[in-house]
This record gives structure tokens, C-alpha cells and sequence, in this order.
């Protein structure tokens, strides 16, 4: 008898540590798979595409170099203003690169009068893609934003050391194997904005897979002839280096501007140095000079990055909701005490970033 219950409680115990370790109930506090543990209504981080976090960073390089005078054929006051955007990780490499320039010409008379548009839009180079003509004048029939698109991609995954190091000829073209067959317009500029572009970064709150997008809007409604002044030619541009989550929320905003002016004479004669250095309005900074005058003591590049944080977690929809009066100043509580300034060309500028936003 005592045999045989020894034997019955051997088998108890059998059975239940067989059914203990086949067990497929989760302690709490466990995670048995990554995928199963996601709760209902919640997202993964692979969904979210977020991953590490990286700085966002945003540089403009502009120069009037090839302005001209007014003689037998009108003057020409032309800007050209490299923008370059980046996401950059911990280590010092490009994550994301975008490139962009707005090429703005501005016409005048040997009188000294604006003959250009001052209403007319202005697209970038991106934004003109195959309208811009570069493809048939390229020896590889490449229009220009193919060719920046493929510098920019040719620029992931690299330091600001490995940009500096791609060779160039005397005329500033790659003559590197690789990058000779998709690039053949000069990349001097292109690589020192992208230098720029990752001193500039910062951490802003973007995560590795986040979008990244690059926006310039251009007016040249400030222009004016010359009278008893010498005339000016002005190309306003706004820029923005935006990043978006996979639901289309801001998670990083960086906003410039450049108010490159060239003046002229009442005979069409340019009498603004061209080689002067053509600095932004956050490059400026006090010196632009906008503290005094502002009601809040706040100088432009200060109120652009109060606007520029406070979109951060907010969808383009959201950011075009933003109150205004009738002058284009913010009405909303949150924004009247740091912002004082314009904020439609921010908004636009935003919007277009997310419609461009890779």
C-alpha cells in the first residue's frame, strides 16, 4: 500500500511541473515577444518609425555674384541661395540630406526701374524640376534636381570629413568615380552648406525614420526703382528644415530667412558690393535689428524659434489653424508673447516642407 501511494504522488508531481513549464500565461512585468506586447490601441516603435534620436539641422549659403549692370541689355540683380537640410545622428553622420537653391532674378532698366513681376511667384530649382533646362545641356541629360537629389543621397551615412574629402576638379566638379556619373554641376557650395548644415544641428526632438523635409518661399515685393535713393532689388526667402513622425505631427522645426538686397543706381548701375557676405536673418542675429522696435523685446531669429517650437507635435492642418488678424500676426494665447512677426510665410513654408518631406 505505501508503495503504491509513493508511486500516485511521484505522478501529482510529474503532471503538474509538465503543466507548469508548459505554460503560455505571462507573469506581469514580463515580455515573451516584442510584437505581443504592443497593447491594443498603442504603436511600436517600428510602426512609429522613430528609432534613435537625431539633431535637425538647417543652412543657407547666398550670394549676388552674378548680378549685372543695365546697358544695351537690362540689369540683372540675381540672388542664388543654397539651402541645405540634415538629420544627423550621434556620431556625426548624415542620416538625411536635402538640397534645394532659389535662383531669383530681378530685373531693371538702364533708368533705374524694376521690370520684373514684384507679384510673381518664385520657385525654387527643385520645385521648377525638369522646367528649370538643365538636361539638355547635361553631358549625363540630367536636369538639376536629379543631381542634387543624388548628392544629397550620396551624402547619408557620411561625416562632414567624408563630404569635404570627395574630389573635385579645378572647376569645383566631382571627379570622384562613383559620384561623376549621377553629379557633373559644381558641389563647392552644396558641400560647404552641408558643413553649415551640420554645425548648425541641433537636437530638436527627431527621431531617426521621421521625414525630413526642405521648404523655400521667395517674394520680391520689396523691390522699389530708384528716385532720389538708389533703387533695390529684394529677395526675401523663408526656409525651413522640417521633420514629420509616420502620423504626420512635427517632431523638429527649424525656420530662416534671407533678405538679400541689391541696390542700383537711377542709370542701372549695381552700386552694392557683390562681394559682400550675404548673412540670414538667424545668422544676424541682434544685429538685425528688430529687438527695439519689437513689443516684446524679442529679436526675429528669437521669435522664429519661439513659432518654430511651438508647431512641434502638430500636423500641417493644426499649424494653418493658428489664429491671426488681419495683418498675419497670431492672435492665439500661447504664441502673443513670443511672437510678434508675420507668420504666413512660416506656415506656408511649413506646408510646402511636408508635401517635399522624404
Amino acid at each position: 500500500m505505501k508503495k503504491l501511494l509513493s508511486l500516485v504522488l511521484v505522478l501529482v508531481l510529474a503532471v503538474t511541473f509538465v503543466t507548469g513549464c508548459g505554460s503560455t500565461a505571462t507573469q506581469p512585468g514580463t515580455d515573451t515577444d516584442s510584437a505581443a506586447s504592443t497593447a491594443p490601441g498603442t504603436t511600436s516603435n517600428t510602426e512609429q518609425g522613430t528609432g534613435d534620436a537625431v539633431k535637425t539641422g538647417l543652412a543657407v549659403i547666398s550670394t549676388a555674384g552674378s548680378s549685372t549692370d543695365a546697358g544695351e541689355k537690362d540689369g540683372l540683380a540675381e540672388v542664388d541661395s543654397v539651402a541645405v537640410a540634415v538629420a544627423v545622428d550621434k556620431d556625426g553622420k548624415i542620416v538625411k540630406c536635402a538640397i534645394d537653391t532659389a535662383q531669383t532674378k530681378i530685373n531693371f532698366s538702364k533708368e533705374g526701374k524694376v521690370l520684373s513681376d514684384l507679384k510673381a511667384e518664385y520657385k525654387s530649382k527643385q520645385e521648377l524640376g525638369a522646367d528649370y533646362g538643365m538636361k539638355k545641356a547635361s553631358k549625363i541629360g540630367k536636369e538639376w534636381f536629379e543631381q542634387a537629389n543624388a548628392f544629397a543621397d550620396y551624402a547619408v551615412g557620411k561625416t562632414v570629413a567624408e563630404i569635404k574629402g570627395i574630389a573635385v576638379n579645378q572647376e569645383g566638379i566631382t571627379t570622384d568615380a562613383e559620384l561623376s556619373t549621377s553629379v557633373t554641376i559644381h558641389i563647392s557650395d552644396y558641400v560647404a552648406a552641408v558643413e553649415k548644415a551640420v554645425n548648425n544641428a541641433k537636437d530638436l526632438g527627431a527621431k531617426a525614420g521621421d521625414k525630413l523635409g526642405l521648404a523655400i518661399v521667395t517674394s520680391i515685393s520689396g523691390s522699389k526703382d530708384a528716385g532720389e535713393n538708389d533703387g533695390l532689388a529684394q529677395a526675401y526667402s523663408n526656409y525651413t528644415a522640417t521633420t514629420f513622425d509616420a502620423s504626420g505631427k512635427i517632431t523638429s522645426c527649424v525656420i530662416d530667412a534671407s533678405q538679400s538686397n541689391v541696390n542700383f543706381s537711377k542709370e542701372g548701375k549695381i552700386t552694392s558690393d557683390l562681394k559682400a557676405q550675404l548673412q540670414t536673418k538667424d545668422e544676424l542675429g541682434e544685429a538685425y535689428g528688430m529687438k527695439k522696435a519689437s513689443k516684446i523685446g524679442k529679436e526675429w531669429s528669437e521669435q522664429a524659434d519661439a513659432f518654430s517650437k511651438y508647431v512641434v507635435g502638430k500636423t500641417v492642418d493644426e499649424v494653418k489653424g493658428i489664429a491671426v488678424n488681419e495683418e498675419g500676426v497670431a492672435t492665439a494665447a500661447e504664441l502673443t508673447s513670443s511672437v510678434t512677426v508675420h507668420i504666413s510665410d512660416f506656415t506656408s513654408v511649413i506646408e510646402k516642407a511636408s508635401k517635399s518631406a522624404k
